[in-house]
């Protein structure tokens, strides 16, 4: 029965990493034709391992993006690899909360605007604005209101 999680898998190394010990040992402790049968006994269960170690690893889903597999053969550090991609994804939520902040005074601005030029529609942007405001804003004008004052965060 193939395992399920890669727990199983890693018993399973350990399984083959003992049985080549064993055969170190035996090999080491080679005393002739008495000895061969064991030796043969050993060789035989490693390769019984190894085969049940192949089958049950490929059915795990594959966990290593094949990026990092390319990098690694190419003879290149992994760390590297990841600082990079650390760096790159700061970049990248860098430049995203640009445009969320962009468009956040982009909004408020023309709200702004729409009221001074239609100032019959203010309970209607003002109800947009209300609706499409994040919660964390919500909640830090909802405590501002409470200690008394009306200041906007």
């Amino acid at each position: 029965m193939a395992p399920k999680s890669i727990d199983a898998v890693d018993d399973q190394i350990k399984d083959v990493i003992q049985d080549l010990f064993q055969i170190q040992v035996a090999t080491h402790n080679y005393a002739g034709p008495q000895t061969q049968q064991e030796l043969v006994r050993l060789i035989t269960r490693l390769a019984g391992s190894l085969t049940t170690l192949s089958n049950d690893a490929s059915a795990l889903p594959d966990q290593i993006p094949p990026e990092i597999v390319d990098y690694v053969d190419s003879g290149r550090n992994p760390d590297i690899y990841t600082r990079e991609f650390v760096e790159l994804v700061q970049k990248s939520n860098q430049y995203l909360k640009g445009r969320s902040e962009a468009f956040t005074r982009f909004r408020d601005e023309l709200a702004e605007e729409m009221v001074k030029a239609w100032p019959e529609m203010k309970t209607d942007v003002d109800n947009v604005l209300q609706s499409k405001r994040p919660e964390q804003e919500k909640k830090k004008e909802v405590a501002v209101q409470t200690n008394g004052t009306s200041l906007t965060m």
